[in-house]
């Protein structure tokens, strides 16, 4: 789960991790009171939604750039009434964009130098890892391509936590000699990693860190994201989902207990097993097709889930073929045939439909599907599954 820009920064103020002064407003009659409450000069004015590249993105009304340092405050409001409401398109939102309803005002920094700070798991050793480099502002994977001397990566292990020689070595390797940084890393370093673990982060990333003309470090940027599975004991952090911030039909999928990950082809898949959904889009893909979705209805599913997986599968205006790939290991193929044949009932079913069931009660499950009459394709295994759905799908658009 990802958090806006402004409730990452209160995070990092809470676990004593500095950032400039700043506040938050979602509608124009907060704007006056959140400018009253930062000095006067120039200002900083930052949309705030789930994607990168705001700095660059344009909005819909022809207004260039979702981050905007005003010279004063005056100017800092006519800028927002530009981007509050709006719609901003980056190269990360794609063409439909987002609307900007939250914008967030902050005092500006005098920057001395921009550096790149991280923590996430590194997955080959299972530990956290920090990720420091001195070439801060730019895209991190830029940096490891082109100059990967530039980056310093401290493994922990999470037995013992994060060390005193470990805080030691980012800063080093970040450049930093001088006692009273070397003092403002150590602290910094500590919030940083205390907040990963305490609240079960996936990243907690800061680009840039900067240092200023006095010597000051700060993170004048804040992104973070947080394990789905470990929300239950975070009742604080699950209080920040931004469900306009996700697709609807995502939000619909977890209510039912439900993987489902919109993507941009035409052909969805239903299929039980995270790994079996891969290797499903995979050949749907070899097969000459474009997957529209992965969507996991798990092991135990039952049958009302299966019904509301296809009714969110089917809201999608973008489908024109369906491809259930079932192995019934836990999963009975009987549930998925009364799902399928419940979804028939409460959906209009107009797109071309394959099904592939195999393992446990498998011909009770074709056999329900027989009877109910369905317009259905059955396959006898997954490659010829996906190519009964590929050729379907090129026939009804021929």
């Amino acid at each position: 789960m990802n958090i806006h820009e402004f409730q990452a920064k209160e995070l990092f103020a809470a676990f004593g991790i500095p950032i400039p002064k700043g506040h938050a407003v979602k509608s124009a009659n907060e704007i006056s009171n959140a400018l009253e409450q930062l000095p006067d000069g120039r200002v900083v004015v930052k949309a705030q939604i789930h994607a990168g590249g705001r700095g660059k993105g344009t909005f819909t009304n022809g207004f260039k750039g979702g981050v905007h340092v005003c010279p004063d405050k005056a100017k800092a409001e006519e800028v927002a009434g530009q981007m509050l409401g709006n719609t901003l398109v980056t190269h990360q939102t794609g063409p439909a964009g987002k609307v900007v309803k939250t914008l967030y005002f902050t005092e500006p920094c005098e920057i001395q130098k921009e550096y790149y700070l991280a923590i996430t798991l590194d997955r080959g050793t299972s530990r956290p890892v920090i990720i420091a480099s001195t070439e801060g502002g730019v895209d991190i994977e830029t940096v490891a391509a082109e100059t990967p001397e530039k980056i310093t990566k401290v493994f922990i292990d999470p037995a013992q936590g994060l060390q005193a020689y470990h805080k030691r070595e980012v800063a080093f390797g970040l450049g930093f000699t001088e006692k009273a940084q070397l003092k403002q890393m150590d602290k910094l370093l500590t919030g940083v990693y205390r907040l990963y673990w305490e609240k079960d982060a996936s990243l907690v990333e800061i680009n840039p860190l900067i240092t200023t003309p006095d010597g000051q470090i700060i993170a004048l940027d804040a992104k973070v994201g947080f394990d789905e599975n470990a929300l239950h004991r975070h009742p604080d952090i699950l209080g920040l989902r931004d469900l306009d911030e996700e697709d609807p039909k995502e939000v619909e999928a977890s209510k039912h207990g439900l993987s489902y990950i919109a993507l941009d082809g035409n052909i969805a898949c239903l299929v039980n097993g995270a790994g079996l959904a891969m290797a499903t889009m995979d050949i749907i893909k070899h097969f000459g097709g474009n997957p529209a979705n992965f969507l996991d209805v798990g092991g135990g599913a039952s049958e009302e889930a299966v019904t509301e997986a296809f009714k969110i599968i089917l809201s999608d205006p973008n489908v024109e073929g369906i491809l259930v790939n079932i192995f019934g290991g836990i999963m009975s193929c009987k549930v998925i045939a009364k799902g399928v044949i419940g979804a028939a009932k409460n959906v209009d079913i107009t797109v071309p439909l394959v099904v592939r069931l195999e393992g446990n009660e498998v011909e009770e499950g074709k056999a329900l599907l027989k009877e109910s009459g369905m317009a259905l394709t059955s396959a006898d295994s997954l490659s010829d599954a996906a190519q009964k759905v590929v050729e379907l799908v090129k026939q009804s658009k021929a």
